[in-house]
């Protein structure tokens, strides 16, 4: 059985909840959620790699057991996540990112490239060619964040939209465990919680500004890539993965026949990616 470790670490008054498994000795992997997610996401993934990596799994500030920021920003959460590799003392490692774990981890790379020894991206975007039309409701709330239009985006927190995100693309239901988003419901139901969320929706818009940054990065840096990803995702298109190869011409691009959350159906097989890609 794989020893999990449930931690807090106080970082400026900002309680951060992370998992730890795994030899301290090992190379090291990050693991970034995603929205409206946290970090028991991994809950399968961990088991499959922690005899061979030190894996780190926070939740981002202001989602699942963390504390939310002052200013919801992805800024701001990259500032958290770095305080927090600071602190555990993680020189160097590999990213996992995920939907809102991506820009953190491309923000965190671009801050500290010599950290990097590589990027594994599920359905962790970069590229505009991999936004889908279902963006466009956020556009529009990019372009003019007046009240009308951030209650219009409010529909992204509800519970049936919650469900979607992990149901929708994927062949057989019944691989999708209730568990995942019956928890990120809860945490959405939390007072506040609502807010918190439709500020970093209009703040996502700070992340597709980045993206030549993040392609600078890339191009300049050369850190390994795999792109592992739910084909059938209905927000971030199979052309976002492919996109990689631009700056990336070796990147190991692969799709998996499921959704958005690929974890939950999928996770052996992601595991066993990593192990090959990583080792």
């Amino acid at each position: 059985m794989t020893d999990v470790r449930y931690r807090t670490a106080e970082l400026d008054g900002l309680p951060v909840f992370y998992r730890e498994a795994g030899p301290p000795g090992a190379p090291t992997l990050l693991l970034l959620h995603g929205f409206p997610s946290a970090s028991h996401m991994f809950r399968e993934l961990i088991p499959l790699l922690a005899d061979r990596f030190h894996l780190i799994a926070p939740d981002l500030p202001g989602f699942g057991r963390s504390a939310a920021t002052e200013r919801a920003t992805f800024e701001r959460l990259t500032d958290v996540i770095e305080g927090l590799t600071e602190r555990l003392g993680l020189g160097r490692f590999a990213l996992y990112v995920f939907d809102y774990g991506a820009p953190v981890g491309f923000r965190l790379a671009v801050r500290h490239p010599e950290r990097i020894t590589a990027i594994i991206s599920q359905n962790g975007n970069a590229y505009e060619e991999g936004l889908s039309d279902g963006w466009d409701p956020i556009r529009s709330y990019w372009r003019d964040p007046s009240p009308p239009n951030r209650e219009a985006v409010r529909f992204m927190l509800a519970p049936q939209t919650t469900i979607w995100q992990y149901t929708e693309g994927v062949p057989d239901l019944s691989r999708v465990s209730p568990d995942g988003y019956g928890l990120d419901n809860a945490y959405l139901a939390r007072p506040g919680a609502d807010e918190v969320q439709l500020d970093l929706l209009l703040d996502y818009a700070s992340n597709v500004a980045c993206y030549p940054a993040f392609h600078e990065y890339f191009r300049a840096n050369r850190p390994p890539m795999l792109a592992i990803w739910g084909r059938n995702d209905p927000f971030f298109l199979p052309a976002g993965a492919e996109a990689f190869r631009r700056d990336l011409p070796e990147a190991d691009v692969r799709f998996l026949d499921t959704g958005h959350f690929a974890l939950e159906t999928h996770a052996a097989d992601i595991a066993e990616a990593i192990g090959g890609f990583l080792t």
